[in-house]
């Protein structure tokens, strides 16, 4: 940007504050910020506007509106947008500025959206968003944001899908009201990975099992939003889930959860002193070079143990080969669809919002903090690097 823009962008400023004062700051305050990001897209695409450059980076792509809530009021900023560009973790081009801007406003979400659940009144609420985002609020704004919180997650929980390669499904559980007692209730997942690797939460549900009907309404809906387009479903064992896979996915290969394959084959070990063994040699079936070498690791598995053990012989030998499906995918890709282990940091950042909570009064408001971590996971996954390389299929 050249000397006389930038001297152009100060007497804007100065006229601005001298014939308004204090009122044109936050309009003086988005002519800084403009020009600041436009210089900063500039120094990153290591070019000027239609510079002519053999170091050029990307290429500017014109601007995207976004109005941020400041202490000098609400002020609108033109966003560059960049084509071409990602920086080395291989996510997009975003201002600097903006991004302690946007960790508040997730911020104030979930604030919004845990206090909610557990009862807070509006008035500690806009005391403690105050003092979490620096922000001076009103009890109105608070009950706004909740009543706009509601909007905004169920349009994400429903936003369109397009094609998926893999869905990864599981569920755990957190305590909620429901008839006067205290139930157990399933908040159910999907985890999807796009046909140029990049992985996203598709959805999520909250119902009061993992019953065959609740499990294939999930299903269902994920497919009326147009998911398609599916190689492999990883997931667990569990019936319910089974069942309506088979029904709403019928032909899609499926991968057991090989973790949950060897938990599910220590009900079958007859001695506490056998299960360290059969665990090596699971994972050494499972860790076999190509399906014909994991079947006659496994033949010889059963062979060993059907004396011993023919009650555990006699489950591997039934239900091992659905955890095998894997190894008719790309090797590169098999580490990360052997198991369900995709959605741990989801579970463990659901775990850590829950916790506080204990107990929630109803479906509604679990789902409404679910909704919102997950929300936030997906976006930060989506401007990632890519999660598997799909080149390699």
């Amino acid at each position: 940007m050249t000397h006389q823009e930038e001297c152009t962008v100060l007497d804007d400023l100065t006229d601005l504050l001298i014939e308004h004062g204090p009122t044109a700051m936050a309009s003086a305050l988005a002519t800084l910020m403009n020009h600041a990001m436009q210089i900063e897209r500039e120094q990153t695409l290591q070019a000027e506007s239609h510079q002519r450059t053999a170091d050029r980076q990307g290429y500017a792509n014109g601007f995207k509106p976004k109005t941020i809530r400041t202490r000098v009021g609400e002020v609108a900023l033109r966003i560059p947008q960049t084509r071409g560009y990602h920086d080395p973790e291989g996510r997009p081009f975003y201002p600097k500025s903006l991004e302690r801007g946007v960790r508040s406003e997730r911020a104030m979400t979930l604030a919004v959206a845990e206090m909610y659940v557990q009862g807070v009144s509006t008035r500690k609420v806009t005391a403690v968003v105050e003092r979490l985002c620096g922000l001076e609020v009103t009890s109105t704004q608070v009950s706004r944001a909740a009543a706009e919180l509601d909007e905004q997650l169920a349009a994400w929980r429903n936003r369109p899908i397009g094609e998926v390669a893999y869905l990864i499904l599981d569920a755990r559980y957190e305590k909620i009201r429901h008839g006067g007692a205290v139930v157990p209730c399933a908040v159910l997942t999907a985890i999807g990975v796009s046909p140029d690797g990049k992985r996203s939460v598709l959805g999520c549900s909250v119902e009061l099992s993992e019953a065959e009907h609740h499990w294939r309404t999930f299903l269902q809906s994920l497919l009326a939003r147009g998911m398609r387009g599916m190689k492999l479903v990883v997931s667990d064992d569990h019936a319910g889930l089974k069942a309506a896979r088979s029904a709403t996915l019928h032909g899609i290969p499926w991968q057991r959860c090989q973790f949950h394959t060897i938990r599910n084959a220590m009900a079958h070990v007859p001695k506490a002193s056998m299960r360290a063994d059969v665990i090596q040699d699971l994972k050494r079936v499972f860790n076999a070079d190509d399906a014909a070498e994991a079947d006659r690791r496994l033949k010889e598995m059963v062979a060993r143990y059907q004396k011993p053990a023919p009650g555990l012989a006699n489950w591997l030998e039934a239900n091992v080969h659905e955890a095998l499906t894997v190894l008719g995918f790309p090797p590169a890709h098999r580490r990360r669809l052997r198991t369900t282990n995709g959605l741990e940091r989801l579970n463990k950042e659901i775990k850590r919002r829950t916790r506080v909570a204990t107990l929630f009064p109803n479906e509604a408001s679990l789902l409404r903090l679910v909704s919102a971590v997950l929300n936030e996971i997906s976006d930060d996954w989506e401007t990632e690097r890519s999660y598997l390389n799909m080149e390699a299929c």
